[in-house]
């Protein structure tokens, strides 16, 4: 008999997670996630537009937690035959002994190969920047040579990390930061580097520098055992056959059939709070009716300048209020195209279904064209797409802030520009290239780091001091969590309350460490 509520705001990944994990570690804990979309997953999700499959913003399935590892192949376990690209190539992939069949089934994970790259004046380069022969001849020698002496420079001479632009600096030298990170970081922010704060470098760069990869370099060429590869450069990850959605998908419909309730299309708009404790949430569901939902925990992973509107301006100290309301985010469009074909060519040793490059993502750093990635769907999986070996099926992204003018344009005239942008960097050749076209817009996809944010600590500070509030998740702790660290926090958050955790510092402490993430053992 579960005698206790505890009341989830969101059923992205840290929300599922949280009341995933009080059903099968708790008999007293009733979960009710709240979601104001009329979807699960958050932004984890998978969008559907015909016969085409959607991951919004991409999402590698890989993490070096190993309960959230776990408890991603509890719900999809690891294929155990070949994929459809893997079976008409003859690729060999790491198969799970017992594992399901992917051309059988739907319910599995597959193997897939990481290659993510960087377009620069129309050229390629690995992302991060390796030290192949490639690179060099890409960059030519006048711009290696200015590379070269302004990556020494920054050794002799550190910057304080003050900001991000010095943080990169420090790291990659002058010339290499304004080439590959000075334009597209102002694209993904609308702001200038050097008016972002460096713990976001901190958080999603850490160790990679120029010295690590010349270390990366010389361990593959002496076959270095045991060397610590960091998370950019790992070469395989695995992924729903359907995209990221259809795993969270099936946690919700879990989480149902074990006694949660998840009401969707279901918005929170107040909370109660009295001594130091949340009482009640007040939520209006799709037909605009308001009910109120009491209970003992409440787990947050809205953003937090809608959880302190919800705690509303009588409640919370007015500097603390006016922090977090004014809390910058980033907002997200994505493109999506299906195309006869490519253009670029595949100069890859790498195979793939009609020969186009084998990238997941490419990152666009030139500065005349206003697209941020491209996201090749074909290369996550064959199955998001109907017709792999003919079609490709691509996302085209764009950073932006809702109320913009990219925001708020018509449809089909952002459809065409980004059109006529992948055609300027030589992506496709033609419009006639183009089959058919959808337009996704994503609200507070990314908490930023600049603004308020600066401030952030007097409302951490003060939310941690109601007793039986959580903060979850990317937006719920206004920090840029991959999938694997929202998850991780909706478990520490269960730890504390069924008691494995003595207080709640484990909590924030998610994604907090000086090395990248996600990294791995080579043997």
């Amino acid at each position: 008999m579960r005698t206790k509520t505890a009341i989830i705001i969101g059923a992205g990944p840290a929300g599922l997670a949280a009341a995933y994990e009080l059903l099968t570690k708790t008999d007293d804990v009733q979960p009710i996630v709240l979601e104001t979309e009329n979807f699960v997953g958050g932004i984890s999700r998978t969008a559907s537009y015909k016969d085409y499959r959607m991951d919004i913003g991409g999402h590698r399935f890989f993490s070096k937690d190993e309960r959230v590892t776990a408890l991603w192949e509890q719900f999809l376990p690891v294929q155990g035959a070949p994929a459809k690209d893997d079976l008409i190539l003859e690729r060999e992939k790491p198969l799970q002994a017992g594992g399901p069949d992917p051309e059988s089934t739907d319910e599995v994970l597959l193997v897939r190969d990481r290659v993510s790259r960087i377009i620069y004046r129309r050229k390629f380069f690995d992302y991060p920047i390796s030290l192949k022969a490639r690179t060099f001849v890409n960059m030519g020698f006048f711009a290696t040579m200015k590379a070269g002496f302004g990556y020494l420079g920054s050794c002799l001479h550190k910057r304080e990390e003050t900001n991000l632009e010095n943080f990169y600096v420090n790291r990659f030298g002058k010339p290499l930061y304004s080439m590959f990170f000075e334009d597209y970081t102002e694209k993904l922010w609308g702001v200038h580097p050097r008016d972002i704060s460096a713990e976001w470098g901190a958080q999603r760069v850490k160790g990679l520098s120029v010295s690590k990869a010349i270390k990366n370099a010389f361990g593959k060429m002496f076959h270095k055992k045991n060397r610590q590869v960091e998370t950019s450069l790992i070469e395989q990850f695995v992924y729903p056959k359907k995209g990221p959605g259809q795993l969270y998908e099936k946690m919700a419909a879990e989480i149902e059939r074990l006694g949660g309730r998840i009401h969707l299309q279901t918005q929170v708009t107040g909370m109660q709070v009295a001594d130091g404790k949340i009482t009640s949430v007040c939520a209006k569901n799709a037909l605009g009716e308001t009910q109120t939902y009491t209970g003992e925990y409440f787990l947050s992973s809205m953003p937090i300048k809608d959880l302190l509107e919800a705690i509303g301006k009588e409640n919370a100290p007015q500097n603390v209020y006016e922090i977090a309301t004014t809390l910058p985010y980033r907002d997200f469009m994505t493109v999506g195209l299906a195309l006869k074909r490519l253009k670029v060519k595949n100069k890859t040793k790498t195979k793939t279904l009609g020969n186009i490059v084998p990238d997941c993502w490419i990152y666009v750093q030139d500065r005349d064209v206003r697209l941020g990635r491209i996201q090749i769907f074909n290369n996550w999986s064959p199955y998001m797409l109907k017709d792999p070996e003919n079609q490709v099926w691509v996302g085209l992204e764009y950073f932006c802030s809702e109320g913009d003018g990219m925001w708020t344009s018509d449809d089909k005239a952002f459809i065409d520009n980004a059109i006529a942008e992948l055609i300027k960097i030589g992506v496709i050749e033609s419009k006639d290239d183009v089959l058919d076209s959808t337009l996704l817009r994503v609200k507070k996809a990314y908490p930023a780091y600049f603004g308020s944010y600066a401030q952030f600590d007097e409302v951490k500070a003060y939310l941690d001091g109601f007793e039986n509030l959580y903060c979850i998740g990317r937006n719920g702790q206004h920090r840029y969590n991959n999938m694997d660290h929202s998850i991780a926090t909706a478990m520490e958050a269960v730890a504390h309350i069924v008691g494995e955790r003595a207080d709640k510092t484990a909590v924030w402490n998610v994604n907090t460490e000086k090395e990248y993430h996600e990294t791995k053992t080579e043997k």
